[in-house]
């Protein structure tokens, strides 16, 4: 007989993102550049939280998470991230290589590669850009790197957040990989302990 199937509520959600955090390694920031909706820095904040993001440095005119329309869409999820704001976008990947992270420019351009194809399991800041300039000249060219996600459909490019959110997974997708990921044995390792601490957790994101 099929077992039925349910949404996972409460304890047992917690107990399945802790699971992926403890297998997440790596640490992941975030750069934007010149972004200036509010309601796309709120998605990206959103996204953000979700992903572990360590750090989320704010370049040029970008909207700071604490902007009102920001906050309406991040739902409060800006509690769990820290940020810094910089004047330009040198200083930003000056001080995210200080933190040590390898900065990666998401982009359609020449040259960049698929993001599936760029090494991303390391400490990782991905550059993000305004909504219709992307990334500027100066930010492309101090990347470490450029990925771009692939797309097959009519639709030329991606709303800035969205990319944002398919970066942040694609780089704990190959964190999870290189980690051996799928073995799934320990997840309840501390057991009653675990189940006390969901008590003292805070909301969930979801």
């Amino acid at each position: 007989m099929t077992r039925p199937i349910h949404q996972l509520r409460g304890t047992e959600l917690k107990r399945l993102h802790r699971t992926w955090r403890r297998r997440s390694d790596s640490r992941l920031a975030l750069l934007l550049d010149d972004v200036g909706n509010p309601y796309n820095v709120g998605s990206i904040t959103r996204s953000a939280a979700a992903f572990g993001v360590d750090h989320l440095y704010l370049s040029g005119s970008s909207v700071s998470p604490r902007a009102p329309k920001a906050a309406k869409t991040a739902l409060g999820t800006d509690r769990y991230l820290q940020w810094s704001e910089h004047a330009t976008i040198t200083e930003a990947i000056t001080a995210a290589r200080a933190d040590g992270y390898r900065v990666v420019g998401i982009e359609l351009a020449d040259p960049a590669a698929p993001l599936a194809d760029l090494k991303l399991a390391a400490d990782v800041c991905l550059v993000l850009g305004h909504e219709e300039r992307g990334i500027s000249a100066t930010g492309l060219a101090e990347c470490d790197a450029i990925g771009y996600v692939p797309l097959i459909g009519r639709v030329g490019s991606l709303n800035v957040a969205t990319a944002a959110a398919i970066a942040c997974y694609e780089v704990r997708r190959q964190g999870w990989a290189e980690s051996g990921a799928d073995d799934q044995d320990g997840a309840d390792q501390d057991g009653a302990d675990q189940d006390e601490a969901d008590q003292d957790e805070g909301d969930d994101l979801g």
